[in-house]
């Protein structure tokens, strides 16, 4: 199995974003809109050994940094009064790198997407917008200043990769290329392997038949030592199992949700998955 070692600064700390260490189209982040942030911590520590320090964020009022070792891995908030009025669900949001937000911001809606909020800071630490692409896939795009992010890394409790269930799989793919940059390796299966500059960093798929996978959303997929034992402990923990552990080219995943309905993923870290999601490809965009 892979160590749990390795890890990104924390917000509040150093980071090597100035650097260049993340590129444009990098997934770099991941973020919990929860509607209990109590709950949702504990469950979270519970499972993968995650610290919680709340931190403020001025106009944003409060944010729990969670942290494994130390690293910042993820970044916990409640949902916002609107949200919760609205019935919002609770939800995951990963971040993918862009060079200039304002500019990523013009080109989504050239492409037909939908800028969900209009650029702003976070502190000092960069500049955020979330966006829609056209098939109804949400994430955020992030501007690095003081902060580059939490990297996808394949060690135990951190982000390691990500996952859109999308209904309309070839505008996915379009929007996405043009906007970021991404290219695709497919196979016979029609399993969908982005790629960004030559690295496998996610897949995107079509939801099966019958399957209780939400779609329209991306999903973080967090590194464990046993999927089956980890969902165990997610079900006695008060969450819920919707897709049971299996088999993939990416290694052995789970699908789950949280107590208050937020869906992620486990991924069983081997060395063998370790060197598919590492391995660089020529690849021919489609």
């Amino acid at each position: 199995m892979l160590s749990a070692a390795g890890g990104a600064g924390a917000l509040a700390g150093s980071s090597d974003a100035e650097g260049g260490r993340y590129g444009p189209g990098a997934f770099c982040w991941v973020g919990l809109a929860t509607s209990d942030a109590a709950e949702a911590t504990a469950f979270y520590a519970s499972l993968f050994g995650w610290q919680s320090e709340e931190l403020r964020a001025g106009d944003f009022g409060t944010y729990a940094s969670l942290r494994r070792d130390g690293m910042e891995v993820a970044i916990l908030y409640r949902q916002t009064r609107e949200a919760r009025a609205a019935r919002a669900a609770p939800h995951w949001t990963v971040f993918v790198s862009v060079g200039d937000v304002e500019v990523s911001a013009l080109r989504v809606r050239e492409l037909g997407g939908t800028v969900l909020r209009k650029p702003l800071d976070f502190l000092d630490a960069g500049r955020v917008t979330a966006v829609r692409d056209p098939a109804g896939g949400i994430l955020s795009l992030w501007q690095p200043r003081a902060h580059a992010g939490a990297e996808l890394m394949h060690d135990l409790g951190a982000l390691c990769w990500c996952e859109l269930v999308t209904a309309d799989l070839e505008r996915a793919k379009s929007f996405y290329c043009q906007l970021l940059g991404w290219e695709y390796l497919v196979d016979s299966s029609g399993y969908v392997a982005i790629t960004d500059a030559g690295r496998r960093i996610a897949t995107m798929r079509e939801p099966g038949g019958g399957e209780a996978v939400p779609f329209g959303s991306w999903i973080p997929y967090f590194g464990v030592g046993r999927a089956h034992d980890t969902q165990q402990n997610a079900e006695q923990s008060g969450g819920r199992t919707l897709a049971a552990p299996a088999d993939n080219p990416i290694g052995r995943t789970a699908l789950l949700a949280d107590p208050q309905g937020a869906a992620f993923a486990l991924l069983e870290l081997t060395e063998r998955s370790s060197s598919h999601l590492e391995a660089e490809t020529d690849v021919q965009q489609e």
